[in-house]
């Protein structure tokens, strides 16, 4: 390791020249409070920022093990101090200095949810801060001196008013730990009592817009309180008792008039395999890990799925058991994607009627009257929605505006009316009595059979030149070598270091699961498991490196990428 002023006098010799000569301070230097890793250096002004880390020993830090004690209480800790630095970040940092991203230092903060990163690392050793900085230049020169500014002013700024326990207000820092343990406590008990949701009395889920994810300020926004046939309470370690609403198992509508809070209430329990951050308004609004949206996607590739408990008997004698097609109907993707979330355990689906594909969800008695049933290749969600639960035990939460029918088919009825919600179960089944279609069922005894499939690792190509590239543009692309992979109606990616992990992950895939043996499922499992023994890092295509910018994903959105991936192909477990 090397003092911090041999990092001064390298950048006062470098000073005026081009700007690849700050490849030569590439190392650790000792700043006697911390040690700074200057990883990897960018090669241009107008490149990637460079990537460093900052590292605290706990005897200087001083943070209480208490606060990171388990795995949950690890990650809130983590997610507040990422927080606090960018916080930090924003007083000291005034605008660029110099061409390019000269100047910057930023680090990797989420939004509202709180999510396992990379970007912080709390153990009982040490605090490591992973950010990037742009490294100063006016044009393709070094700017030496105001480097020296950054590294021995800003940076040394930030690290002490972010990483040290004195610094911060210990309180809060508590406060915050302990609201995330307990959303983690509470998703954990939903299954013990036949859950999928619960949402806590007093939540507040609307929010500012759809481009603003901070929740609606009061009066505008109304809080939520449990129907009294639905309330439930748990006991949790730091806050005690809790009370709201508990969504069983089985099948769930949600219905109601437009503009009355449908879509609101589905949106937190999707966001709600999630944790959130205090004062977000749904901290406590919760769902089990294996909820998955669906929605119809009208021109997305699929591959070989077996959606015949869904759709037979295509005219020209299309398969429908082994399904294939470039650019997929709204039935025939609405049907694809359900059972792709079923090939990789889901147990919870959330669909939404006005993103669905109307010929999917229902086909009611005068449309059975008029189309024989064996003109219609399509058994309709209505038909399938119970065999769901009985056979496979994968319950439904679905919003409904428009059709009645589902009366017949539902466990459970909310209605909300001006964002508060209301138990109709048994109202809703008077009216189906009194006003019956007398529609046949079209579901057949049997939900139908989920084949899993095995991906051929030669469809898999992520070379661009000489090169591999794998590389998130955004929230909804990932660009696998030459290929584009759209997740625009993947809703559950909620961060751009997500989409960047997923990318990662294939491409980790392709070198250790996708050998043409193991199946979806087993090779997302593997990917998950890997990351929960042995951390994010090492989805890192850079050996040796220290990624500060990747935050954890679900299996389900790992394997709706690759199902995605436009040049993907499998052959079925039969």
């Amino acid at each position: 390791m090397r003092h911090k002023e041999d990092l001064r006098r390298k950048l006062l010799a470098i000073d005026g020249r081009g700007y690849k000569a700050y490849k030569g301070v590439e190392a650790t230097y000792d700043f006697a409070d911390f040690q700074l890793f200057i990883d990897h250096v960018q090669g241009d002004p107008f490149a990637s920022p460079s990537m460093l880390r900052a590292r605290v020993p706990q005897k200087l830090a001083s943070f209480p093990s208490k606060l990171f004690s388990n795995k949950d209480r690890r990650i809130a800790c983590e997610d507040y101090l990422i927080r606090a630095f960018d916080r930090a970040i924003r007083k000291v940092v005034e605008g660029r200095r110099g061409s390019g991203k000269s100047g910057l230092i930023a680090i990797d903060r989420g939004g509202q949810e709180v999510l396992e990163r990379t970007a912080m690392v709390v153990d009982k050793e040490m605090i490591e801060a992973r950010f990037v900085m742009g490294l100063p230049a006016a044009g393709r020169r070094v700017l030496g001196r105001q480097a020296i500014d950054m590294f021995f002013s800003l940076l040394p700024r930030i690290v002490k008013a972010s990483l040290f326990y004195s610094a911060l207000d210990s309180r809060d820092l508590e406060n915050y730990v302990n609201i995330v343990e307990d959303q983690a406590y509470l998703r954990r008990q939903l299954p013990k009592n036949k859950l999928v949701a619960f949402i806590a009395d007093n939540s507040i889920l609307p929010r500012r817009s759809g481009v603003d994810d901070r929740p609606l300020p009061r009066p505008q926004a109304i809080p939520f309180v449990s129907p009294s046939e639905l309330e439930v309470t748990y006991e949790l370690p730091n806050r005690g008792s809790i009370s709201g609403m508990g969504i069983p198992e089985g099948v769930t509508l949600i219905v109601g008039g437009g503009y009355h809070g449908k879509s609101t209430l589905l949106k937190a329990i999707e966001r709600g395999v999630y944790n959130h951050l205090p004062g977000d308004g749904r901290e406590f609004a919760v769902a089990i890990p294996e909820a998955v949206k669906i929605r119809a996607e009208d021109g997305r590739r699929v591959e070989k799925v077996n959606i015949s408990p869904f759709i037979q008997n295509l005219p020209y004698g299309e398969d429908t058991v082994q399904f294939s097609t470039d650019n997929a109907s709204g039935s025939t993707s609405q049907a694809s994607n359900i059972i792709e979330a079923l090939e990789v355990g889901a147990k919870l689906l959330l669909i939404d009627e006005d993103t669905s594909a109307t010929n999917f969800m229902i086909r009611d008695v005068r449309m059975q009257k008029l189309v024989a049933r064996d003109k219609e290749p399509i058994t309709p969600f209505i038909d399938k929605v119970k065999l769901l639960y009985r056979d496979l035990g994968v319950s439904s939460i679905i919003i409904l505006g428009g059709s009645g029918d589902y009366f017949d088919v539902a466990d459970t009825i909310l209605m909300m009316n001006e964002y508060e919600p209301y138990e109709v179960t048994d109202k809703a089944r008077e009216i189906a009595e009194e006003y019956q279609t007398h529609r046949q069922a079209e579901g057949g005894a049997n939900f139908g059979e989920v084949t899993p499939r095995v991906p051929i690792p030669n469809s898999f190509d992520p070379s661009r030149g000489r090169r591999d590239k794998v590389q998130a543009k955004g929230l909804d692309t990932i660009l696998f070598g030459r290929d584009a992979i759209d997740l625009q109606y993947v809703p559950q990616i909620i961060d751009y270091s997500q989409t960047r992990a997923i990318g990662s992950a294939i491409y980790y895939a392709l070198d250790k699961y996708i050998d043409g043996r193991n199946v979806l499922k087993q090779i997302v499992t593997e990917i998950m498991n890997d990351i929960e023994t042995r951390g994010l890092d090492i989805l890192s295509p850079f050996k040796g490196q220290h990624p500060g910018d990747y935050a954890k994903p679900r299996p389900f959105e790992i394997a709706a990428a690759i199902n995605r991936l436009r040049t993907l192909r499998v052959k079925q477990k039969l």
